[in-house]
Order: structure tokens, then C-alpha cells, then sequence
């Protein structure tokens, strides 16, 4: 059987970007299991269970009934209750400026192969769920990053929908600190898709208080940390190229090992290329 590891903010996901490729992988018959950057249960956005929801940039709805409904039952169930915690599953990457650096890089490094070669063999595939907390704890999430790189060393597809896309250019080749998609074909969130206001985050460590201050749950950022259109083309280099296919109903797009998905509308769309990638050996699609 298939099993696919799927990586889902805490501060908030969307549900369509999720569900698409989750019901792909049910469907398909693989085994799917979940984790998160402290191993907290994820939330979903409100606005993604809301179907009367407009997003400013498109000027309509980008919440379906039927999506809404099942991210609510997904919410509701307790198949999201207990993911694996990545902070206790991969280590922190050490200080330079740490007296004992050298030996904390070795120890650190050792780590990092006996999870390559010991724990992720066990997956066929990554998946990098988007939504507006995917800004927050999984574009520059040194952890994740290292995870990435083990499936593309482990020559594992990896797909990404949305923000999500923004954790594959961050993560580095770590000799030639390039980007791992230097030279590839991918698909994000596009500046035409970019809000002027009400990027918000929801989650565990909103909710409590806890963490940053966030208090009742919910907060608005405005406009978003960054324009991801901007950081994927820089990321690609000038042999890849950034396809946001603005005005095209989907944008998915295939250069493996990556399989990269525009926004929530593209969230099936992503679903299907990964089980083609996974069934038929799909390398190459929408380029």
C-alpha cells in the first residue's frame, strides 16, 4: 500500500487545499498520515467552511458547498487528533555562533541520515498543504526543509498547493544554497491572487494566547508577508520558469519531483497528478 505524509499548519489551513488531495489519496487506496510543526491538531480557516466567503482579488465565492461541508465533517472527525510532531522528529539546525557547534552539527547531521534512510523510506510521497498559515510555520521551517530534501533525495514526489509552494524555494541545496527548485517548472499563489487585506491566521496557539500574542483566535495581517509570485520566480532561475496560468480555470503543474498547485481551485486538479505521478509514473505535466 501507498502511504503519503501530508504537512498542515497550526495556524490555519484551507480546507479545499486538503481535502483535493487527501480524497485523491483515499480514493487511490493509500494510507495517509498527518504532521504538523509541534504535532498540535491543525484548524482550518473559517472563511474555508464559509461558501458565502467572497475572495476580494477574484470577486466571487472560492468556497463550494460540498467543500465546505467536508472540511467541516474532516474537522469534526478525530482523523486530524493525533499528527506526528515535526519539532520532535527532526532536530533543530545548530548556531554558528554555539561553542560546541561543530560537534552539534555532527550529532545534528547523523540525525538528519538515519531519518532519510531509516524513517522516510516508509512514505511514497509529500504533500504541503497551503492556506494563509503556511506563511507562519511552514515557508521557512528549517525542519521541513530538511524533510523535503530527504524525498528529493530519495527521489519522492513532492506536491505543494499555494503558500505551501513557498517552503520548496526556500529549502536549499546545502552546498550550493540554491534553491532545490532552481531550474524547475512550478505554479503558485500569483500576485493577480495576492489580497490587499484580511490575510489572517487561526489555530491552537492563537486561540490560547500563547503564542505571539494572538489572543481571541483570529488576526489580520493585511496584505500578505510576501507576493510567493515574486519569491518563486526569483527561486527558479533564469533556466525554470514561474506559470501562474492567470485566467485558466487550473494551474498544476508536473516537473518531478515536485507537482505544484496555483490556489485552492487547483487543489483536485493536484490530487489526480499526484496519483498519476504515483500510479502511471507521471514525470512531466502542464509545461
Amino acid at each position: 500500500m501507498r502511504k503519503v505524509l501530508f504537512v498542515v499548519s497550526e495556524w490555519g489551513y484551507w480546507g479545499e487545499e486538503l481535502i483535493g488531495p487527501l480524497e485523491a489519496c483515499d480514493q487511490a487506496g493509500y494510507e495517509v498520515e498527518f504532521v504538523t510543526p509541534t504535532g498540535a491538531r491543525p484548524t482550518p480557516l473559517a472563511v474555508s467552511m464559509s461558501p458565502g466567503f467572497v475572495d476580494p482579488p477574484q470577486g466571487k465565492s472560492v468556497t463550494s458547498d460540498e467543500m465546505a461541508r467536508k472540511t467541516r465533517e474532516l474537522d469534526a472527525s478525530d482523523r486530524l487528533d493525533k499528527p506526528h510532531d515535526l519539532a520532535g522528529w527532526l532536530p533543530e539546525r545548530p548556531y554558528p555562533s554555539s561553542p560546541t557547534y561543530l560537534r552539534d552539527s555532527e550529532e545534528y547531521y547523523r540525525t538528519i541520515e538515519r531519518v532519510v534512510t531509516h524513517d522516510l523510506p516508509a512514505y511514497d510521497a509529500l504533500v504541503i498543504v497551503g492556506g494563509s498559515g503556511a506563511m507562519i510555520d511552514l515557508a521557512n521551517n528549517q525542519r521541513l526543509h530538511e524533510l523535503i530534501l530527504g524525498f528529493v533525495r530519495l527521489d519522492q514526489p513532492v506536491a505543494a498547493v499555494c503558500y505551501g509552494v513557498a517552503a520548496l524555494a526556500f529549502a536549499r541545496d546545502p552546498l550550493r544554497k540554491l534553491s532545490i527548485i532552481r531550474g524547475k517548472r512550478v505554479t503558485g499563489h500569483p500576485i493577480d491572487y495576492d489580497y490587499h487585506d484580511g490575510t489572517g491566521f487561526e489555530g491552537p496557539h492563537a486561540v490560547d494566547g500563547s503564542n505571539r500574542g494572538f489572543g481571541d483566535g483570529y488576526v489580520d495581517f493585511g496584505p500578505p508577508f510576501y507576493p510567493l509570485e515574486f519569491i518563486l520566480r526569483d527561486a527558479v532561475g533564469p533556466d525554470g520558469e514561474f506559470i501562474g496560468n492567470v485566467g485558466h480555470a487550473e494551474s498544476v503543474i508536473v516537473d518531478h519531483p515536485f507537482i505544484t498547485a496555483r490556489s485552492t481551485e487547483s487543489s483536485v486538479g493536484c490530487g489526480r497528478a499526484l496519483v498519476d505521478v504515483l500510479g502511471q509514473g507521471l514525470r512531466r505535466y502542464g509545461w
